[in-house]
């Protein structure tokens, strides 16, 4: 049996309400900086797929939302209830500051595993943290009211709801290489690597908690992705999951940024482990002027007025641009798809697309 190759989150995926809403709380109140605007790749509905992470953009620290008014999500188990970005020890008095000048409903500062934290609340519902961590030293995108000092550093990790914990965490330590490190209370703590910022896992357990819905819906925390270095890597995982008994893995799938296979794990939790292709978040624009226009992976990019038309106008608030940056339909010729290496898996991908409306409330 192979051995799982995870290093640690890769992103973390949550549904939202309306787009400018979502980009003016993710860039205002959590300060990070948008670095990408693309689309949804599946479905016959156009929605936003916001790309959102620190300063560098790295791995461990992207959070993308999926604005979907269309329909509301029923939060629950069996999904993401937290997510928890980390910041630099002794910053939670600033971020209550921050949190009470936005009006922003908070729970104040609270403890789990010895370590202190502010849970608030996105105006769509979903539930996010930031998380004291003296060791996380990544570089936090600083705007014009939280500086590099008391920033967002990068994904501490996700609270994940479960009604039950044995086969959530068998998946976690057999399936997916992490170790148990901890229990407070309903809290189950599980790290990899050094663990840690942007390498922990946290399962809830919430015995009698309604199960939550698994498909797209406002206000919903849809999947955790984690990061296994390459498309090799990817094949071997599926691999593994198929010889462990989780056999409804996805096939590899093109991402454009990233290459990527998931499952449903035994709680509920849609996890995935993505690879990034060459280039990455930066292979379709410059890396300066990340998040400043709409970009279509090349098999959509013929359909680019139709799909534009069906999609809200969102601003980039100024204060979260760049320097320099400027706002164009178009930064650089679309990349070709990234090429499997020789001998090496290919990732499937939509190559045409039948568009039957956009990100409109159901009646």
């Amino acid at each position: 049996m192979s051995n799982p190759v995870i290093y640690g989150l890769h992103h973390i995926t949550l549904c939202a309400s309306g787009a400018q809403e979502d980009v003016d709380f993710i860039t205002q109140v959590l300060g990070l900086r948008l670095i990408k605007q693309t689309v949804l790749f599946d479905g016959r509905y156009a929605h936003y797929h916001l790309y959102y992470g620190n300063a560098n953009a790295e791995v461990g620290s992207v959070l993308t939302t999926f604005p979907y008014r269309r329909i509301p999500g029923r939060p629950g188990s069996g999904q993401i209830s937290a997510t928890s970005y980390a910041v630099s020890k002794g910053t939670l008095p600033f971020w209550k500051d921050h949190l009470k000048r936005h009006k922003i409903e908070h729970s104040g500062i609270q403890e789990r595993f010895g370590q202190s934290f502010i849970r608030f609340t996105h105006p769509s519902g979903l539930l996010l943290e930031v998380i004291e961590d003296a060791n996380d030293t990544r570089a936090g995108w600083a705007t014009d009211q939280i500086d590099s000092q008391v920033a967002a550093r990068g994904f501490h990790g996700p609270v994940l709801s479960v009604r039950e914990v044995e086969e959530e965490e068998r998946f976690f330590i057999e399936a997916l290489g992490f170790r148990k490190t901890g229990v407070d209370g309903p809290y189950h703590r599980f790290e990899i690597g050094s663990g840690g910022a942007g390498k922990t896992l946290v399962l809830l357990h919430e015995p009698d908690r309604r199960a939550g819905s698994w498909g797209f819906g406002a206000g919903t925390g849809h999947h955790l992705a984690l990061d296994i270095g390459t498309d090799e890597a990817l094949a071997e995982q599926k691999n593994l999951y198929e010889e462990l008994g989780y056999t409804d893995c996805s096939e590899i799938k093109d991402r454009n940024y990233f290459h990527s296979i998931y499952v449903r794990s035994p709680g509920g939790i849609l996890t995935e482990c993505a690879a990034m292709a060459p280039g990455g978040f930066a292979r379709d624009e410059p890396f300066d002027q990340l998040g400043m226009a709409l970009l279509l992976p090349p098999w959509f990019e013929d359909r680019r007025q139709e799909i534009m038309g069906m999609l809200e106008p969102i601003v980039v608030p100024e204060a979260n641009r760049p320097a320099g940056a400027q706002t164009a339909s178009r930064l650089v010729p679309p990349p070709e798809p990234a090429p499997a290496a020789a001998g090496g898996p290919t990732a499937s991908r939509r190559t045409n697309a039948t568009f039957i409306g956009g990100d409109v409330p159901q009646q």
